[in-house]
């Protein structure tokens, strides 16, 4: 299965084994010093182990099923083993308890083959202790509350502990728990240090030699608290923290699957959310914004740009636009499109794995049931992914709506009326349409995609651009005409006569520069020319010699939001009437070249729409208007006059809507008024698709009907919601968002905080951001993370307000070099550092180390917003793009902006970024991974972009540095903000002396210090 598409769901669960009739010598033969050591606390079944045993092992081992006779949720069983009588728990004796050999992994054999996510140490340590402390096991075990669990249950704000010398309430959690653990925190960093992390943490980009120096030697004592207003005051704030959040919602530019065609409007979404972090939009109006902004802030901005969020995951072109939703095929594509919202929300907003209900109840999080998911999908279900257009002007954007609605309505009404009168029409009509479809049969030899064969310039945003296209005749012939061959296309609708210039004109001449002796036979630059649609437009040359025939477009034909000039075929007769453009050579100022639909060659292939006719283009039109004439004699003299008044009215509609300011567009969830297979729901007024639960997941099992809703862990809250069966479908949507934003929702709140809090140090409280249930990690401080969560909902819901709170504490500003004697004391207790007794030491993400490697060259462009870079060159656009990495040029300024505005490729990610572990845009990554390996290092030394930015780089330090030694001590500095020692002064100078400056800046870019933050 290829990266880009969505993972199915699996419920991954760990069976404990119950022992065989050898288990007792196998076990004697184990290494029990691999085991996990108990915990250092007193072990409560009902709050400690019966949470394990339900979520790991009740599956293979209770009410209904026993592997191996063995159960977990009778006592007696438990504590005595299966179907072989051998004990799996000895109590007093864990090291002894073929249990804990088992979910230790300590007999591989011996496993179960359903194999899912191991039981982590901490896990194991409890089971040991419990053991060791005697096995209590009060009871029987009951079926736990489903809602017992830490993270859904209710907020409340937890005392600040009193912790001597602490004033921060941050550091007072975090000391308290250090001291439990009887470990020390570790000193403050140096101040390069600090300004280095933090501003690498809100900003994204290195600080400057001069901000270094500025902060290093300022004597006031709230020198860091102005530092960190100054740096989140910054614009680059916004597009720093705008990357992790679109990281986690799955943002990306091309649909995946397996044509990746682009989304050249997604990037309002992206810059919605770098302005929504730069204006500290309150979080609750952030996430109302994402679901239902239109509904719940009309006419704003932000209310329509936000609902990129919906449409920000993978889609599947093909299910949608080639199958329709009566097919097998287009129902499994809008299942699974509508799964991917579902999850989308509920995984970026809650962490909750709601998505595990989509084929039964859920497994692990019991309360969550097939019919809660689907209530779920039901929010989504009159959505689609496409462009939506929009207005900043509300008074303007009221009018269009009107507009466009008044023109569908129209269409609707005509389109009907012809379809009776063509049921009227009978036999005659009959007759023509079949005169009409052996007219367009293929002839021997002659290919039935000739229509896909043609000429088409590059793309302009500009109209009155010139462009031309000529043939080289191989020597100069008197010629009798020029014919101009229109395409056909269905991009956008457009169809006959795609591309045809607006304004042009025909030329002769024996010049291949047509600078002298010219010869204009065919001048249409004085006044726009209709589209000839399939006919050929034709110039007499009167016998005229030349060798080449020059067509130039004065004005470029409209596409969508730009402009280009195409054509299918050039054809050039001799005084003999003899074609002679099939030998010719073909030559533009531009071209297309994505062979086999569009290249220069084309315009002299033969092929053009209607060359397979039986016979030609002109017959075509005439049975086309003899169709038209039959359809209008069968309607009525009412109907046709109502007919002709209805496309009078729609002409005035369209002249009215082309008046109106060009409107924006952005690719979002929204109502798609489509046509063919992506028909969507507007054909319907936007009414909500019905939802019905699907047995096992599968679509053709439909089973009842669900209505909109979400999952009952909302306490006061029903999960219906209370949405009328005819309120318009952003009714839904209102309600989600309204019930997401809930203060009295525990897991909105504990969600944002723990991400805030990763970013800042590398791991959550809770280490699996996207999961907060039983299958998913317990924080290792639960008071610190109720007290942020509580002190966010109720404190304004600033983002700079819980940064500020952060990066200003003693935990934030530790070294993360610890002492021997700290080291030593954390190594059996906390040896990866969860309780932060130091600071951890982190690289820098993919994004940050490009930044920075254009920052320290000098090359940065810091323009914000509008349509992403491209570091690509596309082949083969118009069927499967194929973006080419290789052959773009590191040079171009356009893309040395800052790598929030990369255009976003799923189907083939950007080499050098995925080497430095950047996030997967079809998935959902709240984590990044961070590897260490020898192609990183070979990237950062070879990659074509880091040897252009050494020279620039090298150059900058030759403009500011008088000689060599003080070049390379630029350059350092610039690169790891601080001054090399003697040591790295003499290698480095040594190096450039002898290999040049721009390699020692290679080296540097290459340096440890270079990528890892401190």
């Amino acid at each position: 299965m290829s990266p880009w598409f969505p993972r199915p769901n699996f419920c991954l669960v760990v069976a404990v084994l119950s022992v065989s009739a050898g288990t007792t010598e196998a076990a004697s033969n184990v290494d029990i010093s691999k085991l996990p050591p108990a915990a250092m606390r007193v072990v409560e079944f009902a709050k400690d182990i019966a949470p394990i045993f339900e979520a790991h092992c009740l599956k293979c081992h209770g009410p209904e099923k026993q592997k191996g006779g063995w159960r977990v949720d009778v006592k007696a069983d438990a504590l005595t083993g299966g179907d072989n009588f051998a004990p799996n728990i000895i109590p007093g004796k864990s090291a002894e308890s073929p249990l804990i050999h088992f979910v230790a992994g300590l007999e591989p054999d011996m496993m179960m083959p359903e194999k899912g996510d191991p039981l982590t140490p901490e896990q194991i340590g409890l089971l040991r202790a419990w053991i060791d402390q005697g096995a209590v096991w009060p009871g029987e075990m009951a079926q736990a509350d489903p809602l017992n669990w830490w993270s859904f249950k209710p907020l409340q704000r937890p005392a600040v502990p009193k912790v001597a010398g602490v004033d921060h309430p941050l550091d007072a959690f975090i000391r308290a728990k250090l001291a439990g653990q009887k470990l020390a925190p570790s000193a403050e960093a140096d101040r390069r240090t600090l300004i280095r992390r933090v501003s690498y943490d809100l900003t994204g980009l290195p600080p400057s030699p001069d901000e270094v120096d500025a902060f290093s030697g300022d004597p006031n004592p709230q020198a860091y608290e102005k530092l960190v207003d100054r740096l989140l005051a910054s614009p680059r704030y916004g597009e720093r923290w705008a990357r992790h959040w679109l990281d986690v919602v799955r943002y990306g530019e091309t649909h995946g699957y397996d044509k990746d065609k682009q989304r050249n409007n997604a990037w309002p979404y992206r810059d919605y959310v770098i302005r929504a972090f730069n204006e500290d939009k309150p979080y609750a109006r952030f996430v109302q914004e994402q679901i239902a902004g239109d509904v719940l802030f009309p006419n704003t901005q932000d209310g329509i740009e936000a609902l990129g969020f919906i449409s920000a995951g993978p889609w599947d072109l093909i299910g949608h636009m080639e199958v329709p939703e009566s097919k097998t095929d287009g129902k499994i594509a809008r299942n699974l499109d509508r799964d991917d919202m579902v999850a989308n929300t509920m995984n970026s907003f809650t962490s909750l794995t709601v998505q595990c209900a989509r084929c039964h109840n859920h497994k692990v999080e019991k309360f969550i049931t097939q019919e809660h998911y689907y209530s779920l999908q039901a929010v989504f279900a009159a959505l689609d992914r496409t462009d939506k257009k929009y207005d900043l002007d509300p008074e303007i954007g009221r009018q269009r709506v009107a507009l466009e609605t008044r023109q569908r309505q129209l269409t609707a009404q005509r389109e009907q009326w012809q379809k009776t009168a063509i049921t009227a029409a009978g036999v005659p009509l009959v007759e023509v349409d079949q005169q009409i479809a052996a007219l367009k049969k293929p002839q021997p030899g002659q290919s039935s995609k000739a229509d896909a064969y043609g000429f088409h310039s590059q793309i302009s945003k500009m109209q009155d651009v010139v462009k031309w296209v000529q043939v080289d005749l191989g020597k100069s012939v008197a010629l009798r005409k020029v014919a101009l061959r229109p395409c056909k296309d269905d991009y956008n609708k457009i169809g006959e006569g795609f591309g045809f210039p607006v304004r042009f004109k025909v030329e002769i001449s024996d010049d291949a520069e047509f600078a002298q002796g010219v010869t204009v036979i065919g001048d249409q630059t004085a006044a726009d020319v209709e589209n000839p649609r399939l006919r050929a437009a034709v110039f007499p040359a009167n016998g005229a010699a030349a060798r080449y025939v020059r067509v130039t477009a004065t004005k470029l034909a409209p596409r969508k939001d730009d402009y280009i000039f195409a054509l299918a075929e050039l054809e050039v007769f001799d005084v003999t009437d003899k074609n002679l453009a099939p030998t010719a050579a073909v030559t533009a100022l531009d071209s297309i070249e994505a062979p086999p639909r569009w290249r220069k060659t084309n315009l002299v292939d033969g092929y053009y729409p209607g060359a397979n006719l039986a016979g030609g283009p002109e017959d075509l039109e005439q049975l086309t208007k003899k169709r038209e004439a039959l359809i209008d004699a069968a309607m009525s003299g009412e109907t046709r006059e109502s007919f002709a008044q209805a496309g009078r009215d729609l002409a005035a509609v369209t002249v009215e809507i082309a008046k109106l300011p060009k409107p924006r567009v952005v690719y979002a969830g929204t109502i798609h008024h489509g046509s063919g297979a992506f028909l969507g729901t507007g054909a319907n007024g936007g009414k909500p698709r019905v939802i019905q639960v699907l047995h096992r997941g599968e679509v053709n099992s439909p089973r009842q009907e669900i209505a909109p809703g979400t999952v009952p862990i909302v306490a006061g809250q029903p999960p219906q919601f209370d949405v009328a069966p005819d309120a318009p479908e952003g009714e839904r949507r209102a309600a989600l968002a309204r019930w997401l934003t809930d203060a009295r929702n525990p897991l909105t709140w504990r969600s944002i905080v723990n991400r805030v809090w990763q970013y800042h140090f590398g791991r959550g409280l809770v280490d699996s951001p996207n999961d907060f249930g039983r299958m998913g990690q317990e924080p290792t401080h639960p008071e610190l993370l109720d007290w942020l969560a509580v002190e966010f909902r109720d404190g304004g819901q600033s983002f700079k307000k819980l940064h500020r709170l952060i990066v200003t504490s003693a935990t934030y500003r530790q070294s993360s070099q610890p002492s021997a004697e700290a080291l030593a004391a954390a190594q059996p207790i906390d040896s990866d550092n969860r309780f932060l007794w130091r600071m951890n030491r982190r690289r820098l993400e993919a994004e940050a180390v490009r930044d920075s490697v254009l920052a320290v060259a000098g090359k940065l462009d810091l323009t914000m917003g509008g349509p992403s870079f491209q570091d690509f060159v596309i082949e083969q656009p118009a069927h499967s793009p194929h973006y080419k990495y290789t052959l773009h040029d590191p040079e171009d300024p356009k893309s040395h902006r800052r790598s929030v505005y990369r255009f976003i490729v799923r189907s083939q990610p950007q080499p050098f970024l995925t080497t430095l572990d950047c996030a997967d845009p079809s998935m959902s990554v709240e984590k990044r991974n961070e590897s260490i390996s020898a192609l990183q290092a070979l990237a950062l030394l070879n990659n074509q972009l880091m040897v252009a930015m050494a020279k620039h780089f090298a150059a900058r330090v030759e403009a500011d540095a008088p000689d060599l030694e003080a070049q390379i001590a630029s350059a350092f500095q610039l690169a790891t903000n601080r001054a090399p020692r003697l040591e790295e002064q003499r290698a480095l100078t040594d190096y450039a002396a002898q290999h040049g400056l721009a390699n020692a800046c290679r080296l540097i870019f290459n340096l440890n210090e270079f990528v890892f933050v401190d």
